[in-house]
């Protein structure tokens, strides 16, 4: 079985390249595609266990390695000029345009949705408010790009035979955008990495990067109205506007490695999550730590975090709600028991992530060989 795996970009280590970077323990044989790839080596071992993509003609314009977003409206084109037609099995990793590759009659496409494309659907008034594009002859353009990129989109979704999607939440999503079922096969989170501590020290802790949905100015406000420490962890384009909202129980840490996050995290009496995320890692890397988890019950958070067991749902993004979550919370905080959590957390462990994704992709092609 000759296989191409096809991923929209690879220039940070982030949760899509965490699937991705399964898929290629599960097999180490694949051809590698994606837009670009400007990994740094020791990443490149990890996700890709040392190889480097083939690329598409983004790779060489200028500024492709940090401004390659702003080719987004060539990306449809340049996904198309993969020649994958020697290959048996494509199994695409997509959050933007790979899913959308060229296959024919005599492959088996399968696509691990992560979401279908935020900026042209869901988010799509959202991101124009946010990045000012609602507006002016920018904006005009940037209306016309989304809109054939969602004609382009819709042409897309039968190239792919069967859709997998990374939690029900997107499973719904894809139902809603492309008409198509999918099966639910939720990402891989590396749980054994953050140990169970039952001891909890007296602070509440939140970490993300600093990009507008993620809400950290919300949780940053809700808390400066208390006396409650709260210890903030992460860095990007939203920072100031955060510290400017930060009150003196507020400690803003900026980028930690690995090791000082999962110490906080292990401490922490909570984590504190306002993101709207299609699954969401980090909440799972609290649990695992035996921390609960106070988040918005929407998402994938919906279904990783249990209401009132493994921590304390709340049902919009704004700073009363977030405020009302911290106060039943510290009211329950006896009936949060650490073991119970982090077991909840290993339903999302790699080992089993691997496992589910290995036997469906080998029974589907069993069928698929069976009926040439």
């Amino acid at each position: 079985m000759k296989k191409a795996l096809v991923h929209d970009w690879f220039s940070v280590y982030a949760g899509a390249e965490k699937c991705v970077e399964s898929f290629t323990n599960i097999w180490n044989d694949f051809d590698v595609y994606s837009l670009i790839d400007f990994l740094n080596e020791k990443d490149r071992e990890i996700i890709l266990k040392g190889k480097k993509a083939n690329t598409s003609f983004i790779q060489k314009l200028p500024k492709a390695k940090d401004k390659y977003r702003n080719y987004f409206p060539l990306f449809p084109f340049a996904i198309e000029q993969f020649d994958l037609s020697d290959y048996d099995l494509i199994l695409s990793s997509s959050h933007a345009v790979a899913k959308g590759v060229l296959t024919h009659s005599n492959q088996l496409h399968i696509s691990y949705v992560h979401t279908p494309i935020r900026y042209a659907w869901d988010l799509y008034h959202q991101y124009l408010k946010e990045s000012k594009l609602d507006k002016g002859l920018k904006g005009i353009l940037a209306k016309y790009f989304l809109h054939k990129i969602r004609i382009w989109d819709m042409s897309t979704i039968n190239r792919v035979d069967y859709y997998i999607a990374n939690s029900h939440y997107i499973a719904r999503r894809i139902k809603k955008v492309y008409g198509k079922d999918s099966t639910v096969i939720y990402p891989p989170v590396d749980v054994d990495k953050f140990k169970l501590k039952s001891y909890k020290e007296d602070f509440y802790l939140t970490a993300s990067r600093m990009v507008s949905y993620k809400k950290i100015d919300l949780i940053v406000e809700a808390f400066s109205k208390t006396d409650k420490k709260l210890v903030v962890v992460g860095t990007g384009p939203d920072m100031e506007k955060i510290k400017s909202k930060a009150a003196k129980n507020i400690e803003i840490l900026g980028y930690q490695p690995d090791s000082v996050l999962i110490d906080l995290m292990q401490k922490a009496k909570a984590f504190v999550f306002a993101a709207e995320e299609d699954f969401g890692i980090i909440p799972v890397e609290a649990q695992a730590c035996g921390t609960p988890v106070i988040c918005l019950g929407k998402g994938g958070t919906k279904e990783t975090v249990i209401d009132n067991v493994t921590g304390v749902h709340f049902d919009n993004q704004c700073v009363e709600n977030i405020l009302k979550a911290v106060d039943k919370f510290e009211k329950n905080i006896d009936k949060f028991e650490p073991e119970k959590i982090r077991e909840n957390a290993l339903r999302f462990s790699r080992d089993r992530f691997e496992k589910e994704i290995k036997d469906f992709v080998e029974e589907k092609y069993k069928i698929f060989k069976n009926h040439k």
